[in-house]
């Protein structure tokens, strides 16, 4: 197959993106919503779930970029950001686990609480879940309103191999791409992982790719 002959972007259908390219799907639309319909929300504590590549990130630059506020990765939450917070009425704290100091975070739901701000969450595992020792922080943490990212549709899967081949200027056929949906886990991870050797495969052998690299690549 000649390169003239592969698609690079565009198919018969309008790829449904939104806000810095953010694909909207059945597997987030839900978040996205409530993203969009801030400060209507049912709690000012909101915990976003999901797994690693899911677009926890590029939803929160989306939250920002629209309403503003300050973002604090947990790992380097400080004394001088609970300082920092204060001029803020939106606060987002990204990868949150349980290697935290939790009288920081106790103190920052607090100030969230008392000076009626908003706080997003992002993690891994809800964060009521998680194993905190601080009896008061536990119980703070059944405030958040719970959203999870679901494991990626076809349409989500094909927009994000779709978009981040061709963000790496790989062409790829479309009868490609439905080969890869059936093929892959339904995984963010496996996704990209799958999208990275394609690109190392792709850039090492200078051709088009087909049937062949991708079984090879999926081990097939």
């Amino acid at each position: 197959m000649s390169i003239r002959n592969q698609l690079m972007l565009k198919f018969n259908y309008e790829p449904n993106f939104k806000d810095d390219d953010f694909y909207v799907s059945k597997s987030n639309e839900h978040i996205f919503s409530l993203i969009e319909r801030w400060p209507k929300w049912e709690r000012n504590f909101l915990n976003i779930i999901g797994e690693k590549f899911s677009g926890k990130t590029h939803l929160i630059n989306i939250f920002i970029k629209k309403f503003k506020g300050i973002k604090i990765n947990a790992i380097n939450l400080n004394n001088n950001d609970l300082k920092k917070i204060k001029i803020y009425e939106n606060i987002i704290l990204e990868d949150l686990n349980e290697d935290i100091d939790e009288k920081l975070l106790y103190s920052l739901l607090n100030i969230i609480d008392l000076d009626n701000k908003y706080i997003i969450v992002t993690s891994s595992i809800p964060v009521v879940n998680m194993n905190f020792a601080l009896v008061d922080l536990k119980s703070r943490t059944k405030n958040f309103l719970l959203q999870k990212i679901e494991k990626p549709d076809d349409e989500l899967m094909f927009a994000l191999i779709l978009k981040n081949l061709s963000d790496r200027q790989i062409l790829i056929d479309k009868k490609l791409i439905d080969f890869i949906i059936k093929r892959i886990d339904r995984s963010y991870s496996k996704i990209f992982d799958f999208i990275y050797k394609i690109d190392e495969v792709s850039l090492k052998r200078k051709k088009p790719i087909d049937f062949k690299i991708i079984k090879e690549v999926l081990g097939e």
